[in-house]
């Protein structure tokens, strides 16, 4: 079973940074995209209810919401299977619970899968 391994997250005041890492458990066949999503800590959502925070696919390709464009960077090490977030100038809404995500294939015949991580909490204090 492919599992989704995060960490970096913690407690910071506002105006500080975080680096978020994510890394996959076991090879695949290959990586189509990875990003991360966040939500309100204590809040119960459907994994489609997340906020898309930053995304990567494969080639590079990045896309970011607008709330954080500027201050996130998301990239990918395609040799480690792993993507990072690295957040700066962090601000007190951006408190939540970050999730790793990935859309993978697993064979040749097995395509666009989906996979979650656990969650990593962020909290920023003001």
């Amino acid at each position: 079973q492919v599992r989704l391994v995060e960490s970096g997250g913690g407690l910071v005041q506002a105006g500080e940074s975080l680096r978020l890492s994510c890394g996959v458990s076991k090879s695949v066949f290959g990586i189509r995209t990875m990003g991360w999503y966040r939500q309100p800590p204590g809040e119960e959502r459907e994994p489609e209810q997340r906020e898309l925070v930053a995304s990567i696919t494969s080639s590079g390709s990045a896309e970011y919401t607008d709330s954080v464009k500027g201050r996130f960077t998301v990239s990918r090490d395609n040799a480690k299977n792993t993507v990072y977030l690295q957040m700066n100038s962090l601000k007190p809404e951006d408190t939540a619970v970050y999730y790793c995500n990935m859309i993978y294939d697993l064979s040749s015949w097995e395509r666009y899968l989906e996979v979650w991580g656990q969650g990593t909490l962020v909290t920023v204090s003001s």
